[in-house]
């Protein structure tokens, strides 16, 4: 790659799908749209591995948008978080679109498929400009182009619960920018800037106390909305649930682990850990909210027979995972939230992906229908069964890296209630898993699944590609855990 290529990588990151998305309009016919989007998110990926590896190498890379320096000037700010958050949103952008064909034309019109790879890269477009972007304002922009989108991928299918529950997110996501927006507001009043970095070195000097305490409440909630955390959940399991399979999985995949990525940043590198967690202990009310969301939305997910459904109540109590190790606010529970967002993202999307498999071929996700369909779609419920053990956590998968570090973080803060209250999560994690194996797999098969047959290649190959990937990185931990070790220590550290 040449050097003067290899200077605008973080712009090409954001500019690239951005340019694209208009593009799918003008091409429309489908035999060329969604060739155009899967070369497009690829090229991507391609884009975030390069920059992953340069942070690695030579450290925090800083762009300078039309050559205006920061503050003055947008900026791009590219470290060993906001690197790793890039590589795995736009992989498993590349994977679930190359994936989506054949889960498309069963579940979205052919007349919307234009439509559907423009409003996909627009909302890829909105998660990497978040992650990227070292200006507040941007990040409030950014999150409403993936906002927007997402609202019209979940409707997209046209099934009729998909409209209310993609109105429902709607209302929630907009409560939740509106207040992000007004915080961002607030801490512009006290500084007179919007960089991050340049925010972080001079709120310590402003005045107004009060003020930032209410920004700082502003935006908790706020992001706490976006992310779902419980109780601010109740626009997640409809969303998920009743949005086409390719969407479901994208999103479940990406949205909520962006949005807790925007939570680190304010809280660690903007606000910082001495006035987040020292003098407003943040972690005395994270901590508790994340284990009653692991506890309450695993027990949810237990008795749903939409299986699509469980899964995303399952995804609230993930998401109690990744603000536990948050509320730690040490290097050990830092690096397990993060690792989690990566090993969730790899987990979750599978799990999604083979549900898409299931609704191409039965048409339903209902567990009474699929009764007996390990028999008909033996890969694509052993995908299920693989990623099942991840969320379980059951050692030599990715989820068991993650509780490790979590569980490690507890015990480094004689915290031994929470690690034993870690251990018995995972067997309520056992029990919603267990319920599908045992559907599938144990049960006379249904006339649904006795009429089906094994999903094509084009979709069992990428589902399989990341549930394996949660093998791999179950074991190799160097590129997971190890970069998420160098993201929580640069993450305490605050912006340089």
């Amino acid at each position: 790659m040449s050097q003067a290529i290899q200077a605008q990588l973080p712009v090409l990151q954001v500019v690239i799908p951005l340019m694209a998305a208009p593009l799918c309009i003008i091409l429309r016919r489908r035999s060329l749209v969604l060739p155009f989007a899967i070369g497009v998110c690829w090229l991507t990926f391609l884009v975030s591995a390069a920059l992953l590896g340069d942070v690695l190498e030579a450290g925090v890379i800083s762009y300078a948008l039309g050559g205006w320096a920061a503050p003055w000037g947008i900026e791009y700010r590219v470290d060993a978080l906001s690197a790793f958050v890039l590589l795995f949103v736009s992989g498993i952008a590349a994977l679930v679109l190359t994936y989506a064909p054949r889960s498309l034309t069963d579940e979205v019109p052919a007349s919307r498929h234009y439509l559907f790879c423009t409003l996909y890269l627009l909302c890829l477009t909105g998660l990497l400009g978040i992650a990227i972007t070292g200006d507040l304002f941007n990040v409030f922009v950014f999150l409403e182009i993936s906002a927007l989108s997402s609202y019209a991928l979940i409707a997209l299918g046209g099934r009729r619960q998909a409209l209310p529950a993609a109105f429902q997110y709607l209302v929630m996501g907009t409560i939740g920018a509106t207040f992000i927006l007004i915080g961002i507001g607030l801490m512009y009043q006290m500084t007179g800037t919007l960089n991050m970095a340049d925010m972080a070195a001079r709120l310590p000097a402003a005045e107004g106390i009060r003020t930032a305490l209410v920004a700082f409440a502003f935006l908790t909630v706020g992001i706490g909305l976006k992310m779902a955390l419980f109780p601010l959940h109740v626009w997640l399991p409809n969303a998920y649930a009743y949005a086409p399979s390719v969407v479901s999985a994208f999103i479940a995949a990406t949205a909520t682990k962006v949005s807790v990525y925007i939570l680190l940043r304010f809280m660690f590198s903007v606000f910082g850990l001495e006035f987040s967690f020292e003098h407003l202990e943040l972690g005395r009310a994270l901590m508790p909210l994340a284990l009653a969301g692991i506890f309450v939305a695993s027990t949810v997910a237990i008795f749903q027979r939409n299986v699509k459904r469980m899964l995303a109540y399952s995804s609230v109590a993930q998401v109690g995972y990744m603000v536990l190790g948050i509320s730690f606010a040490t290097a050990a529970g830092l690096t397990g939230g993060i690792v989690h967002l990566f090993n969730h993202a790899l987990i979750k999307g599978g799990l999604f992906m083979a549900m898409g498999c299931v609704m191409l071929r039965l048409h339903s996700v209902d567990l009474d229908d699929m009764a007996g369909i390990g028999r008909t779609m033996p890969w694509t419920m052993a995908a299920w069964v693989l990623g099942g053990l991840g969320l379980i956590g059951v050692p030599a998968t990715a989820g068991f890296i993650s509780k490790w570090y979590l569980i490690e973080a507890a015990l480094e803060q004689n915290s031994l209630i929470v690690a034993v209250l870690l251990l018995l999560s995972s067997l309520l994690a056992l029990v919603y898993v267990w319920r599908v194996v045992e559907t599938a797999f144990f049960r006379e098969p249904s006339q649904r699944a006795r009429e089906a047959r094994e999903a094509p290649l084009a979709m069992l190959i990428p589902t399989w590609v990341l549930l394996g990937a949660t093998v791999f990185f179950g074991i190799f931990t160097t590129y997971s855990a190890g970069v998420a070790r160098q993201a929580a220590e640069a993450v305490l550290g605050g912006l340089q």
